[in-house]
């Protein structure tokens, strides 16, 4: 009974940290969703946070839980996780997300989680406890998400500017203030579609290991959707100003017709990944998107040194969130 009881509280303190590492994620990754439309002034800050902040949990209704079954099913193979897994997981994870939060660099919490799992379960049982299929997915994705948001976003830039040609840039310009509060919706409500469901997966995954849930459930418990969904929501809300800075300003300029091209260019690619269950980075999309708009102007507009700095941390994410994750899963089997 002492052993159940231990063991419970285990996986207490695992779900407590996992809702903690998807609160860092909506924290974190705000700037996705809000930099553009900070930046053009179409919201003001506090007005940004809450609205999406709305549409991250608003995603609950919309999308269904294909990135949480990869996460959660389709990345490690049956029987390898444990709590000691998902402990190094999230500890990788959470530690990286920290240190570019701290340094203002916009990196992907989805990958530092992928990083953490890959990590954690290389150091127990090597490779070939991996499934292929799932990483492959992923990691092809790191490429493909920016390169899809830049062409998006650099062909919604040229279209526009070619329909609008003939008009006055203030009514442009007061035209797609209006349409920037519909593109940034559907950006945070692709945010929240797919990075929910990556804690959703791994608190899933830890379930499925500790027998409180079976492995056979198409579907994990209601209460770790809706945890999981309000909690990215919550992170939000608090927003992450430094990543917005560096997302909003020192990139390139954008003016509100820019902000709507980002946005919808990257809403687009989200909604692909999210219904194919494709964990991808959101914050790889907007930038991407994001460069693609300033490079249709000229390329001088982009300030390619920030952005080589962005590409260094996208490098950097995985490799050092396995080695953090890696570390923690071998601390962990010492101390507990």
């Amino acid at each position: 009974m002492e052993n159940a009881q231990s063991a419970l509280w285990v996986v207490i303190v695992l779900v407590v940290l996992a809702i903690l590492f998807d609160f860092m994620n909506g924290f974190h990754d705000a700037a996705n969703s809000i930099a553009t439309v900070v930046s053009t002034g179409v919201l003001k800050p506090a007005q940004a946070v809450a609205f999406a902040a709305f549409f991250n949990v608003v995603a609950i209704f919309v999308f269904q839980l294909s990135v949480a079954a990869t996460v959660g099913k389709g990345i490690v193979m049956p029987g390898i996780v444990d709590t000691h897994v998902v402990f190094g997981a999230l500890v990788g994870a959470i530690s990286w997300n920290f240190i570019t939060w701290y340094y203002g660099i916009p990196s992907s919490s989805s990958h530092a989680l992928i990083g953490g799992i890959v990590g954690a379960t290389v150091a127990k049982a090597g490779g070939a406890a991996l499934i292929s299929t799932g990483i492959l997915k992923t990691i092809t994705f790191i490429f493909v998400s920016p390169l899809l948001g830049f062409l998006l976003g650099s062909l919604m830039m040229v279209l526009v500017s070619w329909v609008f040609r003939g008009f006055r840039p203030l009514k442009v310009d007061k035209w797609f203030r209006r349409l920037q509060l519909v593109s940034a919706g559907a950006y945070s409500l692709g945010h929240g579609g797919n990075d929910a469901q990556k804690t959703i997966g791994i608190i899933w995954m830890l379930l499925i290991a500790t027998g409180y849930t079976a492995a056979a459930e198409s579907t994990p418990p209601t209460w770790v959707i809706i945890t999981c969904y309000s909690a990215i929501g919550f992170g939000t809300m608090f927003g992450g100003w430094r990543i917005v800075k560096t997302m909003g300003q020192k990139i390139t300029k954008l003016k509100p017709v820019g902000g709507f091209c980002a946005e919808t260019g990257g809403a687009i690619t989200l909604f692909l990944a999210t219904a194919f269950g494709i964990p991808v980075s959101t914050t790889h999309t907007i930038t991407g998107a994001i460069v693609g708009v300033g490079s249709v102007r000229r390329a001088s507009a982009v300030r390619w040194g920030v952005a080589g700095t962005i590409i260094w941390a996208w490098v950097l994410t995985i490799p050092s969130s396995a080695f953090v994750a890696a570390l923690a899963y071998w601390i962990s089997l010492a101390v507990f």
